[in-house]
């Protein structure tokens, strides 16, 4: 019964790929501006990348250097994030989210996941 729902983290030698899903009610998925955030032990929860209902998309510096895509599947109601050439600093939970306005402000997002664990090995 949860309105968001990720999935896809797990262990991942440093340099690999992994996929995250975010599954979300159809009510929020086309009502709310969804994002992904991070958050790594003993560090402030960081902004990863977000995307409107019209597919615009926002992103993080280090999202920003073209390791991170994110997208997402209106028939599906599903966002993704591709994470590509993995660093052990990359090691974080990662949280689907949404908001009720284009925002990187976690303050500004009503909805949250349980979160993801993403582990990256040196």
């Amino acid at each position: 019964q949860a309105q968001l729902e990720e999935s896809g983290g797990g262990l991942v030698q440093a340099g690999g790929s992994l996929r995250l899903s975010c599954v979300a009610s159809e009510r929020i998925f086309s009502g709310f501006y969804m994002g992904w955030f991070r958050q790594a032990p003993g560090k402030e929860r960081e902004f990863v990348a977000g995307i409107g209902w019209r597919g615009g998309t926002t992103y993080s510096s280090d999202s920003e250097k073209g390791r991170f895509t994110i997208s997402k599947d209106n028939a599906k109601s599903t966002m993704y994030l591709q994470m590509n050439s993995l660093k052990p600093e990359d090691t974080a939970v990662y949280y689907c989210a949404a908001s009720w306005k284009v925002t990187t402000d976690e303050n500004d997002y009503a909805f949250w996941g349980q979160g993801t664990q993403v582990t990256v090995s040196s």
